[in-house]
């Protein structure tokens, strides 16, 4: 099973005739609190607006986020999704080599196909010349790089970097952000539809230099956000102590899945960060996949033969209590059974 169908709930349910509100998918890694509250709301509210276009730039987004995040406005652009961002940063930003540190994102590979691979875990062998692109935390494994190395790595190099940090905010780390306004060979990429449960909006931000920002947004399309995801995004960074619970539920049910989860023979969990575990097994994960969908509608991620991964490995993301259960006793009857 390729990896965009694993994603794709509707299309598997559909193909063997479920109800896709009666899978469970821990193949994707989305806030598992849902959206905000007071999110629906301002997107119901933005229906009185549909007939009018969106801002053409949405400056008005820009200047919310640039004082959340601590960067100037001018340096942010907004796009219906991360990798809408992702794949216009390959096309217009950047048109020389390019290394990618795996394991990484399926979605990074396919954006920059021809980049070489460079370990993600070492610093001292990413090439000094050409645009650099990592993930952090590291995606699938959920590793991360201490903030003096990280950031001494990208302040020597000659090249570009483009950071994805679509996971960043369930976690701890220091975001990169900060570094936008001094380091100006530094991009970072984030996705708004993950931590605030909101991908059906399609929402993503890129922080650059000026010069790069310029460049891009001679080179896409206007009004790229949509009224109802302005609303919904407006409403997401005004709702007091989301990102606190968020954070503390993730690192709940982070440490009880993994403690479940490691005790089952031939599974063996990496250390990382975020809202997933990467599992690495002594079963073939393409059998582990197929008999947790067929057998109980469950849909985890194979990560088996992705760049950078060794043997077989899926993840699964970080769920509620009562779904985190349901994954554990499905997994046990597998392993332990």
């Amino acid at each position: 099973m390729q990896e965009s169908n694993i994603q794709d709930i509707y299309a598997i349910c559909r193909a063997r005739g479920w109800d896709w509100r009666e899978a469970l998918d821990f193949s994707v890694c989305v806030n598992p609190l849902g959206p905000p509250e007071g999110v629906r709301e301002a997107v119901e509210a933005a229906a009185g607006d549909l007939h009018r276009y969106p801002e053409r730039h949405p400056q008005e987004l820009a200047e919310l986020a640039a004082r959340r995040w601590g960067v100037k406005p001018e340096r942010l652009i907004f796009g219906p999704g991360a990798a809408e961002l992702l794949h216009l940063f390959a096309l217009a930003a950047w048109q020389g080599p390019v290394a990618v540190a795996i394991p990484t994102a399926g979605e990074i590979l396919r954006a920059f196909p021809q980049a070489l691979s460079v370990p993600a875990d070492n610093p001292e062998k990413w090439p000094q010349r050409g645009l650099l692109v990592l993930t952090h935390p590291n995606n699938p494994a959920g590793g991360s790089l201490p903030e003096g190395i990280l950031k001494r790595a990208v302040s020597m190099r000659e090249g570009p970097v483009l950071v994805d940090e679509s996971y960043q905010e369930f976690t701890r780390l220091e975001s990169a952000l900060g570094w936008v306004e001094t380091l100006s060979n530094l991009a970072v990429l984030r996705s708004l539809s993950k931590f605030y449960a909101l991908p059906g909006i399609r929402l993503g931000a890129l922080a650059m230099s000026a010069d790069w920002g310029a460049k891009l947004r001679k080179r896409r399309a206007p009004w790229p956000v949509s009224v109802p995801a302005a609303a919904a995004f407006r409403a997401a960074l005004s709702a007091g102590g989301y990102a606190e619970r968020t954070r503390e539920l993730v690192a709940a049910e982070r440490g009880w899945l993994t403690g479940q989860l490691q005790q089952m023979p031939g599974v063996f969990l990496s250390e990382g960060e975020a809202n997933y575990l990467f599992l690495s097994l002594e079963r073939d994960a393409a059998e582990v996949q197929s008999w947790l969908l067929d057998r109980h509608r469950i849909l985890v991620r194979n990560c088996t033969g992705r760049p950078g991964v060794e043997g077989q490995a899926i993840r699964v993301a970080v769920r509620t209590r009562t779904e985190n259960e349901r994954l554990v006793a499905a997994a046990r009857e597998l392993f332990c059974g």
